[in-house]
């Protein structure tokens, strides 16, 4: 069967045949046929010229209305692989339109015979194979309905592609099943004009030097830049240049202004394929009811995937070089991970945004070397002050011999104190003054790190040209225009019903029509409140229940004298484990709930989309991943009771008590391994891993499936192949994700941990070249998206800036010694020292008002015991109210209060300093862009002046053809270029305006 619609399209023979060097071909299987061409004839668009004829490879003919397009061109499988050939893997298959763009679809037929042929759609309609009736013909084989519908969205939209300028190649289904590849091209034209709409910015024929600073900067930076040249890489950086262009938005009108040389390559590839994109998702399909662009007919399976091509391969041999390989030689491999990253590089081959990620994560891993240096710092003086610490000499002390009361009931003997000297002795390593200064600079640290992130965006903003620009006109997402024509359908049948005699404003109709209102989206934020109420209580629930596992595993294990000993340790050991994995487990679920009630809310374009979804994922993994740290920091211990008189969670279940140490090394000990765990699982399995299997899955799946690719594809796979294999881009969430969560963990209990940034540090380091390597190796390549700012990331960061002073005031005011220890020494010492803080802290009991059935069974203490000591400030068995709270409580806990609000003022206080210090824009970036504009006026008028000049001058050359050449695109000769007749609109546009 025929392909439809294409059965009137006359073959012309005798066509030039520039774009096969062989005159006769011969397909996979069949006999030979003589290379034919069909003609069809130029878009139908208004407005819009033809391709042509020089770029098409036809005759520029005189008599015809038409400019005409090669469309079909049969090339046999040795001849695409040929060295000619090999031209082309960016290019179509006439070695000069280069691929700014591929559709990718699969298909599936019915009783079709093997064969190979190639379709070169030019601004035209789709051609027909010229051996269609012929004896061995192709028989496309029957459609299913669906299939069929499929294939007829594809025809309108790629016709409605055609329309628009752009020209189309595509390989005709000659095959039972497989894929199909459409590669679109933009001519100038195409470029020009989407370019003048996108306000896109180039760089003119202006340049000028950038101001130079002081001499001691200017000699500072000289300095800095010779000690850091090995670390820098081997590309060519703009940032740093000494000249610069000035920039302007395209204008066909403003020709003049810019500098160029050769149409081909004034638009860089990522531009060219984000004009291309702008095309493709604004380009309707009147047959699906008026569908908005690519997004959505892939998200109907009309086609598979749509994606720009990368520069060649990056492992490629020889020595021919493209930005990928150099990509992958000077950033995406492990053995560069001293060198600087090439920002100015990754900007122009991934776009802005994926620029500013790395820009921001390249910066956020140089901020975390000065305070890992001070933790290290931090964590050595605890090392070095370990055995002058008197609290931990007195609790090793065997002669003091503090008698301590169960720890459990029945099963739990007495114990002394000095049993748990390790564990006190460790928690000097953390719990010493030295991290109430680290608190304090960790806090400061990240005002700095934010606005130093401020400045640095300025100043990328000021070399990429993104000062000024206009955000992009978003489209609306498939989803939202699918539930807008279900709104608008449901208020035509009731408008149908109640048409009779009714008169209502229109106007306020269509309104409400055409968009969704917060009634339609109603439950759907119900939906979205009741879901996360119920996960933040799941993650409750689970926390919840390991306490209870901490519980009952610490009884039992209390029974058996073997493990009695180190219940502890191994209580605290599986437990920290348990919840690792629960954490890894809920983040994957948390991250599809959260995409999943985004989803329902129907937001209305990308931008609002990807917000929301990041403002859901982010508070159900921060959840997630900070509930059982926030326990063992300020509720572990804090509802224990007190000896007879306990709470218990079950019967015969009390809850957990601290350590004698302390909270702290147990909040140390759980922060360490989640966040430790968490990277290294996240990064060696689902970074690496998954994807690795996901490549040999799809793999497995192409060789297996049959008629898929033939041999010479298989042997010599075009680029369009090789992308297509690799995985989908899906956004920058993800990473942002990791790196803010772990932002957290170094921020918000650094007080309990001072080795955070460094783990921190070392683990970034890898991550920058993992996720180097996944962009440029194992994912297709990303639409370049111009944008300003890292968008609601910088303010998630901030947030988490402030809230990292109150809860890092709380670490030290409530987990750790370090008030009670201040109280003792400076009102209840004797001598000024800590001698006498441990039997200042621990309280008496008397053990025959122990409740009965609670006291310990079969007692193996050595001695009598009368009296036992528990940590807490309560009255003696003697005193007038027993077992009440004293007034060291009270002095305790008004301190810490003191502290808390002393603390977070202070460190707001110095953080607000700070931000103002640092101004957001660096003063010389504030001089350039000022100086910048008065530059532009000064050269645009010159410009302009000129250009009069040379206008005034011609008809005095020319006497009597003034006039017409005025009005002739040819006045003013167009740049060099082969595409020079698709620019003569805007030539002749530009004459006419001036």
């Amino acid at each position: 069967m025929a392909t439809p619609g294409l059965r009137d399209i006359p073959l012309l023979p005798g066509s030039p045949r520039r774009l096969s060097p062989r005159a006769v071909v011969r397909g996979d299987q069949g006999p030979k046929h003589e290379q034919q061409y069909l003609k069809v004839p130029g878009p139908r668009a208004q407005g819009l010229r033809g391709t042509s004829t020089r770029e098409s490879g036809q005759p520029s003919g005189g008599g015809s209305s038409h400019s005409c397009s090669v469309i079909n061109n049969y090339l046999d499988a040795s001849e695409q692989v040929s060295s000619e050939a090999r031209l082309s893997r960016m290019h179509f298959h006439d070695n000069q339109r280069k691929v700014d763009y591929v559709l990718a679809y699969h298909y599936r037929k019915r009783g079709a015979h093997p064969g190979h042929a190639l379709a070169v759609i030019s601004n035209g309609e789709t051609g027909k194979d010229p051996r269609a009736g012929a004896p061995g013909d192709i028989d496309l084989g029957p459609l299913d309905a669906l299939e069929e519908e499929r294939k007829e969205l594809r025809e309108e939209f790629e016709h409605n592609l055609m329309e628009a300028g752009l020209e189309l190649e595509k390989d005709l289904e000659s095959k039972s099943q497989g894929s199909v590849f459409v590669r679109i091209h933009a001519p100038w034209q195409v470029l020009a004009r989407e370019a003048e709409f996108l306000k896109i910015k180039v760089p003119t024929k202006k340049m000028y030097e950038i101001k130079s600073e002081g001499s001691i900067a200017k000699t500072f930076n000289k300095v800095l830049q010779k000690l850091s040249s090995p670390l820098k890489p081997r590309v060519p950086e703009h940032t740093h240049s000494r000249m610069k262009n000035l920039s302007y938005p395209f204008s066909r009108e403003k020709m003049y202004l810019y500098n160029i040389q050769d149409k081909d390559t004034f638009f860089d590839n990522a531009t060219r394929s984000r004009i291309v994109h702008e095309i493709l998702k604004r380009t309707t399909c009147s047959r699906a009811n008026n569908t908005m662009g690519i997004n959505s007919l892939i998200a109907s399976n009309v086609y598979e995937a749509a994606y720009p091509l990368h520069d060649g391969e990056y492992d490629s041999p020889g020595d021919d070089m493209n930005d990928r390989k150099l990509l992958y030689q000077e950033w995406a491999r492990y053995g560069v991970f001293y060198k600087f990253q090439p920002i100015d590089l990754i900007r122009k081959y991934f776009g802005e945004k994926i620029g500013l990620y790395f820009a921001w994560l390249g910066l956020y891993t140089s901020f975390l070397i000065p305070s890992s240096v001070i933790g290290v710092i931090v964590f050595l003086y605890g090392c070095a002050t370990i055995e002058e610490d008197i609290p931990s000499k007195e609790m090793c002390d065997q002669q003091n011999a503090f008698t301590m009361c169960p720890l459990c009931d029945k099963s739990c003997d007495y114990w002394n104190l000095s049993s748990a000297c390790g564990t006190a002795r460790a928690s000097h390593l953390f719990d010493n003054p030295a991290t109430v200064f680290f608190s304090i600079f960790m806090a400061l640290w990240a005002t700095m790190f934010l606005e130093n992130w401020k400045r640095l965006q300025m100043r990328l903003g000021y070399f990429w040209d993104l000062t000024g620009i206009d955000e992009e006109e978003e489209h609306s997402r498939p989803e939202y225009e699918t539930k807008v024509r279900e709104k608008m359908l449901k208020e035509s049948d009731k408008s149908v019903v109640q048409k009779l005699g009714t008169s209502t404003t229109e106007g306020e109709d269509e309104d409400d029509d055409d968009k969704l209102t917060w009634r339609d989206r109603f439950p759907g934020y119900l939906m979205n409140f009741a879901s996360i109420l119920f996960m933040i209580a799941l993650t409750f629930s689970i926390v919840f229940g390991v306490i209870v596992y901490r519980i009952t595993t610490a009884a039992a294990l209390s029974l058996n004298k073997a493990t009695r000993s180190n219940v502890r340790v191994t209580v605290t050991a599986t437990a920290v484990i348990i919840n690792l994995v629960v954490i890894l487990i809920l983040d994957e679920i948390y991250g599809a709930v959260a995409k999943w009630l985004t989803k329902i809310e129907v937001p209305k374009t990308e931008q609002t989309f990807e917000e929301r979804l990041i403002l859901k994922a982010f508070l159900l993994k921060f959840v997630n991943a900070y509930s059982p740290i926030f326990y063992v920091a300020f509720f572990k211990g804090r509802f224990v009771g007190r000896p007879g008189s306990y709470i218990y969670v079950f019967d015969g279940y009390r809850m957990e008590e601290c350590a004698p140490g302390g909270c702290l090394m147990e909040l140390c000990v759980q922060l360490s391994i989640i966040m430790l765990g968490k990277q290294l699982i996240q990064n060696n399995i689902f970074e690496i891993g998954v994807p690795k299997l996901k490549k040999l899955f799809r793999k497995l799946k192409d060789e297996t499936e049959p008629g898929e690719a033939d041999s010479a594809h298989s042997k010599h796979p075009e680029q369009w192949d090789l992308d297509y294999s690799l995985e989908p881009y899906t956004g920058l969430t993800p990473e942002y994700m990791e790196m803010i969560i772990q932002f957290g963990f170094v921020t918000l209990f650094v007080a309990s941990f001072p080795l955070a940034p460094v783990f921190a540090l070392l683990n970034n380091v890898i991550e920058v070249r993992l996720d180097a390597k996944k962009f440029v190796t194992e994912l297709r390549r990303p639409d370049a998206v111009r944008t300003k700012d890292i968008g609601i990331w910088f303010d998630i960061l901030s947030g988490i800036g402030k809230f990292s002073v109150i809860s890092n005031a709380f670490v030290i005011a409530v987990t750790s010694d370090f008030i009670p220890r201040l109280v003792y020494q400076y009102s209840y010492s004797h001598n000024g020292t800590l001698h006498g803080f441990v039997n200042h802290t621990l309280s008496f009991f008397n053990v025959s008002q122990l409740k009965e059935g609670t006291q310990p069974e079969n007692s193996q203490f050595d001695q009598e015991v009368q009296f036992c000591r528990f940590k807490d400030y309560r009255e003696p068995p003697w005193a007038p109210n027993p077992y009440e709270f004293s007034k060291q409580y009270w002095s305790v806990l008004s301190a810490r209060l003191a502290f808390v609000i002393i603390f977070q003022n202070l460190v707001m206080f110095l953080s607000v300093l700070v931000d103002w210090m640092i101004p957001d824009i660096p003063t010389d970036i504030s001089d350039q862009i000022k100086r910048e504009k008065s530059l532009f006026v000064d050269f645009f008028l010159k410009a302009e002046h000129e250009k009069l000049r040379l206008m005034e001058e011609r008809p005095r050359r020319s006497p009597g053809a003034g006039r017409r050449s005025r009005g002739s695109p040819t006045a003013s000769p167009a740049p060099s270029g082969r595409s020079q007749l698709g620019s003569s609109l805007s030539s002749g546009s530009q004459h006419t305006n001036v």
